[in-house]
This record gives C-alpha cells, structure tokens and sequence, in this order.
C-alpha cells in the first residue's frame, strides 16, 4: 500500500494545486483521479488542423489573478476573445442585431435592464464573501428563487428574458433552480453581473492557444510523483493516525487527504466513519449545472467578413447564447453554441448524448438517425442567426456534461433555496483529517478556474499549518 503525507482526490485544478503547493512545502503527496486524465472540467480538443478549442472551462478574465499567474508561470500563450462586429439578439422569434454590451430594447424595457442590473449588483454588495449567512436579509433571499425575485422585480417581459438567459449562461440552471443568496453571493464572488456576463473587461475576456487542459497537464507533469489515473475514490476511512482511500485500483495511506471534487461527486464516496450530519446534508442537496457545449467549425470566420462578432443570445430554441470559436490565428473559423439548464436536459433525455454521432473531431456528414438530432437542431439555429453557409461545418463536435462519467454536469455546483443558511458552514469546514477543495468552496470567482486555484491554495495552507 502506498503511503504518502497527503492524498489528494482529484486532479482537476484545485485539487493539483493542493498537490503543487504541498510538494513545494516539502510534503510527500499523491494524487488519485477517477478518470483516464486529468483537468476535470477542463477538456481540450484538437481539430483536424491541429488547432485547439475548449470542450469545457475555456475563459480567463480580469480580476482572475490566480490563474493568469499560472498561466504566464506554465509559459502557455493567452490571446483576446473575439468579440469586433455586430451581434445578433433572437429575442420573441424576432432577429436583431446591436452594439456593445447590453441587447436593444425598447426604452422601458431598456431601462428596466439597467435598473434590475444595478439593483442586483447593490443586493450582492450586502453579502459579506466570506460569511453569507450574516448578509442583513441572508433567510429571507435563501428562501426564494432567483425566479421569484425576478417575477417581483423586474417590470418587462424583454427585461426578464434577458435576465433569464443571464442566469442560465452563468450557473448552466434555471432561475426557479437557484437560491436568490446564493445567485448573489455568486455575483459577489465575480465582480457583478456585468463582469459575469462580458467579454472585454469580463469573465470570457481571454482564452489560450493550447486549451485550458493545457494548465493541467503541465501542471501535473511537475509533480514529484505521477498522477494516479483510473483510481475512483471509493472509501475514505479515517482514524486518529490518519486516512486510508480504498480506490479502483488499491489503496493508499496518508496523514491528511483533499477530496478536491464537487459535492455531488464527493456524495458517491462511502466515509467510515460517516460524515457529520451537516456535511452530508449538503453533499446531497448541490446538484450540477447542466450544459452541453456544440463547436462547429468552418473553412474561414465568414461572419466577420458581414460584420458580425460571432455573438448571438437567444431566448428560445435550444440554442441560449453563441460565440465566436476560431482559433488565434483564425485560419479556421469557429462558433460555439450553449445548449443550457432545461435545453440541455431535454437534448440528453432525447437520446441525443455525446458527441451527436460524430466522434470528436469526425466530419458531420454520414451522421444519421436520432443521434444526429441535436447537431441538425444547433445547426439550424446557427443559419438562422448567421446565414445558410452556417449549416455547412467541415467538422462538428459537442460535449454534455452531464454524461461525463467523474462530473455529471457543469458549470459547478447550484445551491437551492434552503441550503446556503442550513448547510453552508459544512462547504469549507473539515472533517477531522479531510480537507474539502473545489471551486464550489472558493470565496472569490466560485465556479471559475480561479475559484478551482484558490480552493487549493486554501487547502494546501490549512494542512500545512496542523
């Protein structure tokens, strides 16, 4: 049996830069991931072309100095998102284009947007980031919905609607799904709706040449002993001298571990002895977003030769929001499409999982029957929004997360009403030698690759300092 100071479950961000950080200090570590590799909710894919998009995690903001660090550290190569030219707003089976950040409307539904994001933004501003719960009002919005709120508060139908995809391309769920302290502490944690929702001076502000599983990769490469692929967690047992993980492929011994996986997932794994009553609660009430991710790539970005950036957001349809995709240097065009929340569901219960018949990477033609469904549906949205030559990809390939085997959803873990105020002090608390990671438990860009870093920056100093 292998015997090391510290085990870590988990070889996404968070949980490799637990493992980083603990190496440096001097301790031995060793990192057990379920899967055949690791990233976790990262996953890049390279094109026939050789050039890379993003399957999951792809973006990196202002403000996300963590990762922005890493990624000039690893010596990977950040170039800005797309986003020069018209966008398009598919709102009420009505086509329209605008400029800059905020879709057009009519004036009072125009103001209605401003005021509600104003509004929201001084909401967060009352959540204190590192204890919610003594927000002034902290019951009262853990109580209701985001859809509540929204029903309440938000005077027009195009104002809401607009709304409601903001929710869904951030949390990957449905307003009526997601506690309204939890959605503001959320934007808290980000920097305001705006920032969540943008490009320049935002969240989807820059990518990376190599794919953001790069970051991964190159960081598991510098560990002292290779990540332990294959190897599911399947019991952890604790007692006074320290923890034993049972995994798919043995068993290995340690004075302390780091379940660096959400709490969905870190719900699958027995504890002997059981866990506390709080933290098991909570494992089983943070179900994961739901998002399926379709990239459809062309001979040439055309819609920039007709003026446009590529962006889309629509409020019907399968399809929610649409960006440009083209790789750096735009030999290839690219666009990527969200099926998101309810649309992705219904596109899984349809039986129409995976890659929609198409390996990763395969051209789409000779695709048929009822696998083929989703591709013909993102695809008829994209003509729709950017012409016929929008229907013609030389290759197709999407991913559901909700099939991925050591995930079962993206983008994180979504809190519902109730469980922030009863079970929110479990989420970073550990439990005798455990130490919980993940960007679920990050106080500050939760849900992003920078949240995932902090997790186990946080990690790493609680262990190091018993």
């Amino acid at each position: 049996m292998t015997e090391v100071d510290v085990l870590v479950i988990g070889a996404g961000l968070a949980g490799l830069e637990a493992a980083r950080r603990l190496t440096a200090a001097g301790r031995s570590v060793l990192v057990l991931e379920a899967s055949d590799r690791v990233g976790g909710r990262t996953k890049s894919h390279a094109l026939s072309s050789g050039e890379v998009v993003d399957l999951g995690a792809q973006w990196i903001g202002p403000g996300q100095d963590r990762v922005a660090a890493l990624v000039e550290e690893l010596g990977l190569h950040p170039f800005p998102q797309h986003c020069e030219g018209k966008k398009v707003l598919d709102l009420g089976g009505k086509l329209r284009t605008y400029d800059g950040d905020i879709p057009s409307l009519p004036l009072l539904g125009l103001l209605s947007l401003q005021a509600t994001i104003t509004r929201l933004d001084r909401l967060s501003a009352e959540v204190p980031l590192e204890a919610p719960l003594r927000a002034p009002r902290a019951r009262a919005w853990d109580a209701m919905t985001v859809e509540t709120w929204m029903q309440r508060n938000v005077l027009t139908a195009g104002a809401r609607a607009l709304v409601d995809i903001a929710v869904q391309s951030i949390f990957a769920a449905m307003p009526s799904e997601i506690s309204l302290l939890h959605f503001l502490l959320y934007l808290r944690s980000g920097g305001g709706l705006m920032r969540l929702s943008t490009i320049r001076g935002g969240a989807q502000q820059t990518r990376l040449r190599e794919g953001t599983q790069e970051l991964s990769r190159r960081m598991a490469e510098r560990l002292a002993r290779p990540v332990l692929l294959d190897a599911a967690a399947q019991r952890i047992l604790q007692d006074e001298a320290g923890v034993t993980v049972q995994h798919a492929r043995g068993e290995a011994r340690a004075k302390f571990a780091v379940v660096a996986v959400p709490p969905a997932l870190a719900a699958r794994i027995t504890y002997d002895p059981p866990l506390p009553g709080a933290r098991d609660q909570l494992t089983q009430r943070v179900p994961m977003g739901s998002v399926i991710k379709c990239v459809a790539v062309y001979e040439r970005p055309f819609w920039r030769e007709r003026g446009f950036s590529g962006e889309a957001v629509c409020d019907s349809g399968p399809v929610r929001i649409v960006f440009d995709d083209s790789p750096e240097h735009a030999g290839h065009g690219a666009l990527v499409a969200f099926l998101l929340a309810e649309g992705a569901r219904r596109a899984g219960v349809a039986g129409m999982a995976g890659t929609a018949g198409a390996a990763e990477g395969e051209s789409v033609e000779g695709v048929e029957g009822e696998a083929g469904a989703r591709r013909a549906q993102v695809l008829a949205v994209l003509g729709r929004l950017f012409g016929e030559e929008a229907q013609r990809p030389l290759e197709y390939v999407d991913k559901d997360w909700s099939e991925e085997p050591f995930c079962r959803g993206c983008y994180g873990g979504v809190m519902p009403p109730g469980v922030l105020t009863a079970y929110g002090d479990a989420l970073r608390a550990p439990v005798g030698r455990m130490h919980w990671a993940g960007t679920e438990t990050a106080v500050r860009w939760m849900g992003y690759m920078d949240g995932a870093l902090e997790s186990g920056e946080r990690v790493a100093r609680e262990i190091l300092a018993r």
